[in-house]
């Protein structure tokens, strides 16, 4: 793989997946390709090649996502359960990303992300200036998977944003920090105070501020909620909350609206999160359950959410879209 002369930064990159190895090839070639590069890229994984992963010029720490080595390191760290769940968990192997981390800066990115070539330089630099921050960067969305063709040009630096820009739109149900028709400024950071607008696709934070919130809560299983829990707990703290135009681009795959896929995990993680901050979280999905049939459950419920049936077959199937650029 062609190597370009690069400055290294003082940061520590993480992500976490499995069986979604053509993501994080895209992602290393996007982080390679950048106008800096992290000094260290932390994969918390099971299945990714590692002669595939040495190819990259790139410094990568590879762990599993049932190693515990990480708590052995830093016995004091909050961010670690050892007595989580040892199946694969998103919230729960950023905490372990993080506690192998050999830097304060950390940025984390969910491996359907490719980055813009300044987005780490940027982010980096934001967070030195506000390093007590919550930093969030600015989601596209691509409109198809990449072709084989495009990913080799990734990888060699010749797939540049505009190209990307093309091929991909904002989520019109999303806050969008830089819209379209407006002129982007590389350097723009807005503070907010909806903290319910975070999710953790791309955000920066100092390690003494992610082990201040206390990492993402190990209480949450599988899918939903565990982003907002960790906004919650940053807002209890009067952790600032930013969000950045700097853009990553995420990788289309299939989704399911609502996400019935996900039922089980939804309602567990709702009743959690309202047990903690007696709101309901992710409540148009609530919504379609209900509506569907499938929980009881209306807004100002003070209850605890219980499943009345499973979706069929037909029912998840109705719900897919192997097209659609987000949720």
């Amino acid at each position: 793989m062609t190597s370009i002369h690069t400055t290294i930064i003082p940061i520590s990159v993480i992500t976490t997946c499995y069986g979604r190895n053509g993501h994080l090839y895209n992602l290393l070639s996007s982080l390679s390709q950048g106008s800096v590069r992290p000094s260290e890229v932390i994969i918390v994984n099971d299945d990714a090649d590692p002669e595939r992963l040495a190819q990259y010029p790139l410094n990568i720490v590879q762990i599993a996502t049932t190693d515990w080595d990480a708590l052995a390191q830093n016995p004091e760290s909050s961010t670690i359960n050892k007595t989580s769940d040892t199946g694969f968990d998103i919230g729960r192997n950023r905490n372990l990303g993080a506690a192998r981390a050999s830097h304060d800066g950390l940025i984390f990115l969910d491996v359907d992300c490719i980055v813009a070539s300044t987005f780490i330089e940027q982010l980096h630099n934001k967070l030195r200036i506000y390093p007590n921050a919550l930093l969030m960067g600015q989601p596209r969305y691509l409109t198809r998977p990449l072709t084989n063709d495009e990913s080799l040009q990734l990888q060699r630096g010749q797939l540049l944003s505009t190209s990307l820009d093309k091929l991909s739109v904002y989520n019109p149900y999303r806050y969008n920090f830089a819209a379209p028709e407006l002129d982007s400024d590389a350097t723009a950071i807005e503070q907010t105070q909806d903290y319910g607008a975070f999710w953790s696709l791309c955000l920066a934070i100092s390690y003494k501020q992610f082990e201040a919130i206390g990492g993402f809560d190990n209480d949450y299983l599988g899918y939903g909620a565990e982003d907002t829990d960790f906004s919650f707990s940053a807002r209890a703290l009067g952790v600032d909350f930013y969000l950045t135009n700097d853009v990553i681009y995420h990788q289309q795959h299939s989704v399911y609206r609502p996400p019935l896929n996900h039922l089980s995990s939804i309602v567990i993680n709702a009743n959690i999160f309202y047990d903690k901050w007696q709101q309901w979280p992710m409540g148009g999905w609530l919504a379609a359950f209900a509506e569907m049939d499938l929980i009881n459950w209306h807004t100002e419920q003070q209850t605890a959410i219980s499943v009345s049936r499973k979706p069929s077959k037909s029912e998840i199937n109705a719900a897919h879209y192997p097209d659609a650029p987000y949720v």
